[in-house]
């Protein structure tokens, strides 16, 4: 079947879905195929849960004119997009980066809603699945679409630049995440500037944060809107006041209070600021949104138990997270200071010293007490007075002892595979 009539059905269906177990009625199923699992095989159960149209890729799941036989379902799925994505000929903003991509990606959605009917990558579906998922959930109501990318390997960038066609993009830093694909911080920097190469021969534009000189240089040859603390560097400027314990900052006449925590997140706020000055946002607008977010899914969240405040963010962790986030941490006031950190993965042969490097930083910070858990958090050398070890969560978990908590301030952060937000689950238990 041509890709247009492909396309023609689609636009009969209500939604996409790749998981039986969230088939809708009126959906179209994509039967793809994982490591353990074949999406044809499921063809039937989608049919009699109310899916609308299956494509599949084998043939003896065919049933009627309802499964459609494409080569690959993964292929399709992805043509698809492309395909929607230029049937709609809205404007598509990318990002990309180390670390704050979900984060500010749900800034600038939030603030290009307040004049916008916007469509963006829901939570981190961010991958070669993700993308096109959130371009086809795009509708004729979309006006601007807001797709987040992420990426482990060289190619990946360009690769979903090839599905999403971006108009503008920004990348958020460059740091020491996925060392292990990427093959070191040189492969990181050439890997995220796949968007800046995509942007650059489609003569397309970029949000430039100058602050950034990574980024400044990478740059020189693409259209920018630069943004910064430079006055006579940008084209808008915007004044970072403090994060006590939340990021506060000037833009024009307007002093916005965040809920954020760390100054690191203060680049996120002023790249969700530039957008929206960009796409013509009152600037009541912009202040009433960043105001008006708070941080959710274990990213930066702030929760209170008791007389223990806790700072939440366990969704993912890298060696330049987990040192803003501990100097920030280190500088918040408070009598008692707690960190429980887990290990970092997908770093390769740079394992070992990383997460000595981080220990090493622990050691020279304010901070009262660490808790460190995983096998490469035990194998470096600590001289941290109050500091103990776990090789997992389990053993950490057997020896939890909540009144060691009370009264205190908590940093809680580790890589997604540690999932440390059990630590809250230990907190309810007590």
């Amino acid at each position: 079947m041509e890709l247009n009539t492909i396309h023609q059905r689609f636009l009969e269906c209500k939604n996409v879905c790749t998981d039986t177990r969230k088939i809708t009625k009126d959906c179209l199923f994509f039967a793809l195929k994982g490591d353990n699992f074949d999406g044809n095989t499921f063809t039937q159960q989608a049919l009699e849960k109310g899916a609308k149209y299956i494509i599949i890729d084998n043939d003896a799941y065919y049933k009627d004119s309802q499964t459609i036989l494409v080569e690959d379902v993964l292929s399709t799925l992805q043509n698809l997009a492309a395909y929607h994505r230029d049937y709609l000929g809205i404007p598509i903003i990318s990002l990309t980066g180390s670390n704050g991509k979900t984060t500010t990606k749900e800034l600038i959605n939030a603030v290009l809603s307040e004049k916008y009917q916007t469509t963006a990558t829901i939570g981190n579906l961010n991958n070669h699945i993700g993308v096109p998922l959130t371009l086809l959930s795009m509708t004729k109501d979309t006006e601007i679409g807001v797709v987040e990318m992420g990426a482990n390997h060289l190619g990946e960038i360009a690769f979903l630049c090839e599905i999403a066609k971006p108009d503008y993009g920004y990348i958020t830093n460059f740091g020491k995440a996925h060392l292990e694909g990427f093959g070191g911080i040189e492969g990181v920097i050439k890997g995220k500037s796949e968007l800046y190469d995509y942007l650059l021969s489609h003569d397309k534009q970029i949000f430039l944060n100058t602050d950034d000189t990574i980024q400044v240089a990478k740059t020189k040859s693409v259209k920018t809107i630069s943004f910064g603390q430079k006055e006579e560097k940008n084209q808008i400027t915007i004044q970072f006041i403090n994060a006590n314990p939340f990021v506060k900052l000037q833009y024009h006449d307007e002093t916005i209070s965040s809920h954020l925590i760390g100054a690191y997140n203060f680049n996120n706020i002023s790249a969700a600021i530039a957008v929206g000055n960009y796409f013509k946002v009152p600037d009541s607008n912009i202040k009433k949104a960043i105001e008006g977010y708070t941080p959710a899914n274990n990213r930066s969240q702030i929760i209170k138990n008791g007389s223990t405040e806790i700072i939440l963010d366990a969704y993912n962790a890298n060696p330049s997270s987990m040192k803003v986030a501990l100097e920030n941490f280190s500088n918040q006031e408070h009598r008692n200071k707690i960190i429980i950190l887990g290990d970092m993965f997908e770093l390769g042969t740079e394992a070992e010293k990383e997460h000595q490097a981080v220990v090493d930083l622990v050691n020279a910070l304010n901070i009262d007490k660490a808790v460190f858990l995983g096998e490469n958090f035990n194998k470096t050398t600590c001289i941290h007075p109050k500091a103990t070890f776990y090789t997992s969560f389990q053993a950490f978990k057997e020896a939890f002892n909540l009144e060691s908590l009370n009264y205190s301030l908590v940093l809680i952060k580790g890589s997604r595979g540690m999932a440390l937000e059990r630590v809250l689950g230990l907190l309810d238990e007590q």
